[in-house]
Order: structure tokens, then sequence, then C-alpha cells
């Protein structure tokens, strides 16, 4: 393997982890209601978005490139009924959810380390004559997949309890004082009157 090679899967690991940590992160503090309770029409919940970003992993970067992880994953069986990647059940532990994750992650980390960037796998869901798919390809897909649901774990622990922020160590906020934010969005608010015609 290049020096480069080495480069580019240190810079995509570094972008999937901080995507990682952050839904993860999402979860710290909340009652077993808040972590799965469904804050959308369409049910998204914070639990679910785990659940759901570990099947991705072991499914992009395992079965595709012929490395599958062992893990039972009920949810995903043609049988299943839809969406059930999406929430957590009654019988499926937080505990269970994350540990699953962080397993999914060891082993999307090892088939990243074991194999060149343009090794070619085959998505088993894609259509046959579509299906194949570079390793690099694959890691860009699921960083896209866990950012945008990292982001959509930060909306709903906001709406659930106020806590935003892109990470535990840096929020990326440019203030941390309610009073700030509650004149910034009335501001918005006004804004968005205005512009409508209704100010």
């Amino acid at each position: 393997m290049t020096a480069a090679d080495t480069d580019a899967k240190a810079d995509l690991l570094r972008y999937l982890q901080s995507a990682r940590d952050a839904l993860v992160w999402k979860l710290d503090g909340l009652s077993e209601y808040d972590a799965r309770r469904p804050m959308t029409p369409t049910g998204t919940n914070i639990l679910g978005l785990l659940k759901h970003a570990a099947g991705v992993e072991l499914g992009y970067l395992g079965d595709t490139f012929a490395r599958p992880s062992g893990e039972a994953l009920p949810w995903l069986a043609d049988t299943a009924e839809l969406n059930a990647d999406m929430w957590a059940t009654a019988a499926e532990s937080r505990e269970d959810i994350v540990g699953l994750y962080r397993r999914a992650w060891a082993h999307a980390d090892a088939t990243i380390d074991a194999l060149p960037l343009d090794t070619v796998g085959r998505v088993p869901w894609w259509p046959d004559d579509r299906d194949e798919v570079t390793l690099r390809h694959a890691v860009v897909r699921v960083i896209s997949d866990t950012h945008r649901h990292a982001g959509q774990a930060d909306i709903l622990r906001e709406l659930i309890d106020g806590a935003a922020g892109m990470n535990e160590s840096a929020s990326s906020l440019p203030s941390n004082d309610p009073a700030w934010w509650e004149e910034y969005r009335d501001r918005v608010e006004r804004a968005a009157k205005e512009a409508d015609g209704k100010a």
C-alpha cells in the first residue's frame, strides 16, 4: 500500500469516526423513552438512527466485500416489517444497540484496513447489473449516511431537551447563553415573517 493510500484511509476513517462519535454522544443522558420516541411524522428517533447506522456499516463495509460479520440482524431479513431498522423494540436494549454499533464500526474499520481502496465489491441489495462498488466509494457513502443521521440526531436532541452541538469537546455554536439564542431565534423569525409579507 502506498503512503497516499494510507493517508487517504486515515482521512476517511477520521471523518467516519467523528460522525459515529457524534451519533452515539446524542444518546448521553437521555431516558429510555427520549432515546426511542418518534420525533417526526416519519418516526425518526435517536436510538433507531444508531440501529440503522450499524446495519449500514455491516452491509456496505462487510457483506459487500465478502467479509460478513456474523452479527444477526433480523430487522434486515426479507420477512421483517418495513423500516424495522429505524426503531428499537422494547426488547432491544440501548446497550445492545450501542454495542452492536461499536462492533459494526470495528468490523468496518478492519475491512478498510485489510483492503486497498480500489477493491471492488458487490452490494447484495443493488440490482445485479449495477452492484459493483469500490471500497473507496462504499466508505464515502457510509460517511455521508452517518453524517446525515448525526445531523438528524442533533436536531432531535435539541427538540428533546435543548442540548445541541457538534461533539462533546467542541460545540461549534457561537454562544452558550440562552438569552442570546432567544434573541437570535426571534430575529430569524422576524426575518422569515418579513420575507413572507406577514411582518
